[in-house]
Formats: C-alpha cells, structure tokens, sequence
C-alpha cells in the first residue's frame, strides 16, 4: 500500500518557500523583513492597478528583494480591496471634502465606460486617499517590520541560514 501524497499548503508555496529561497541565496532576514515590508505597504496602495509597478519602484530605489517584494504585495490584494473605501473616506474627512457615493463595482464600470470623466469624477477623492495612504505608510512599514523580522530570523535559523545582519 502506498502512502496518500500530501499535498503543499498554499501558505507554504506562497509565503516560506520564497522566504527561504532568499535566505538560501544569502538574504538576510532583516532585507527580508524590510521586502516584506514595502511589499504589504505597497500592496494596500488605494489605486487599483498600480500597486505592482509602484512596489519595483520602490523595490529598485531602494534595493529590495523583488521576489518577496512581490510575493507580499500580490499576498494583501484582498487587503487593498478591503481598505481602498476606507482610505477615500478617511481623505474626505481629513480634507473636509463632501461624501461621495463610492462602491468598487461602480467605479470599475465608470473606470471602463470612460477614463477621462471617471477622473474629473474621482480624481480628488483618489488623491485624497493617496495622502492618507502616505501619512500611514511609515507606520504600517515600522509594524510589519518588527513582526516579520524575528519570524524570518526564526526561519532562518530553523533552515540552518542563519546570517549576521550588516
């Protein structure tokens, strides 16, 4: 009788296995860390669309790991989707701006029928979300900093990669 073949959860294919592909490559885990970082920063960016070339720019000034980078910044779709109202609302307050009616599906259909006028319609409002996103950003980098830090170095050290931090 053969053994049933076990099959690799998606958190290890999508989050440890690049990990420690990195870390076997000569990474550090806190230039891991750090990727990690912009990456889930990156990720929540309130523009639909951007976030993958927003997080190479970043990634290439300030020479960080792509690989994880992306794996990160692909890994809070669900969180930009979830926080992309939340950010507008929160610039309309910052700025005092009047509420406008927003929903996702709604703005995707305008997005498609017409560019130009879903801009002149929804521009301030993606502007005024952008602030409050660069406003965050330093904290949300600092937290998933030190939480994934010490969780890559445990990594690391459990698939014998542990490296000095320079």
């Amino acid at each position: 009788m053969t053994e049933p073949i076990q099959r690799e959860s998606l958190w290890r294919r999508w989050v440890v296995k690049p990990v420690v592909a990195q870390l076997a490559q000569g990474t550090t885990p806190a230039k891991i860390a750090l990727a990690i970082a912009f990456g889930v920063t990156t990720g929540v960016f309130p523009l639909l669309g951007t976030t993958t070339v927003l997080a190479l720019g970043v990634g290439v000034v300030l020479k960080l790991n792509q690989p994880v980078l992306q794996v990160f910044r692909e890994l809070t779709y669900p969180l930009q989707l979830a926080s992309i109202l939340l950010f507008m609302r929160a610039g309309e307050s910052l700025f005092g701006a009047e509420h406008v009616p927003l929903s996702i599906p709604m703005m995707m259909e305008r997005f498609f029928a017409s560019p130009g006028q879903f801009l002149a319609e929804f521009g301030m409002i993606g502007l005024y979300g952008v602030v409050v996103w660069l406003l965050l950003a330093p904290l949300l980098i600092g937290v998933v900093f030190f939480v994934s830090k010490p969780l890559v170095e445990k990594l690391a050290k459990r698939f014998n990669f542990a490296r000095h931090d320079a």
